[in-house]
């Protein structure tokens, strides 16, 4: 598996330059919510379709059953605290909203915990948080149940 990412600075008005960040976060109790196919697809299009509204640039994502690695590209004028604020709140929203029987099991509607992990990434790192991130299955030994539509 992969994975062709063009190393090229992001070119603006007033500013040059590239904000590479892994973020990695877990669902609320670490609940293994993501094991179904059909919550982890829904899941990363939810963090996708955030990421969009917000100029996010997602490079990687990856779900697991309790929890997420993700590569972002993040826009200058935004902090890394932000954009996880962003993704977490936004795509909460919108997992709710397509799957309202989820709410049984998070009746608060908190579906993250308050939990975050964010690293800078450079270019010379990028390859190694790379294989890192999609050989999460091998590492952690996991499988997910349901067809995969991937």
């Amino acid at each position: 598996m992969e994975t062709q990412i063009k190393f090229e600075y992001e070119r603006n008005n007033h500013s040059v330059g590239d904000s590479i960040w892994h973020m990695e976060w877990c669902p609320k109790y670490r609940y293994q919510i993501f094991r179904k196919f059909k919550y982890k697809n829904l899941v990363a299009a939810c963090i996708r379709k955030a990421a969009t509204e917000y100029g996010i640039k997602i490079l990687i994502l990856n779900v697991m059953p309790e929890h997420l690695h993700t590569i972002v590209k993040l826009p200058l004028t935004m902090t890394p605290s932000k954009a996880l604020q962003l993704l977490k709140g936004r795509s909460a929203y919108l997992f709710f909203r397509a799957h309202p029987q989820t709410r049984l099991r998070y009746p608060r509607g908190h579906l993250w915990s308050r939990g975050k992990f964010a690293s800078s990434i450079g270019y010379s790192d990028l390859p190694t948080t790379l294989r890192y991130i999609l050989y999460q299955e091998e590492h952690h030994g996991s499988t997910l149940t349901g067809n995969s539509t991937l």
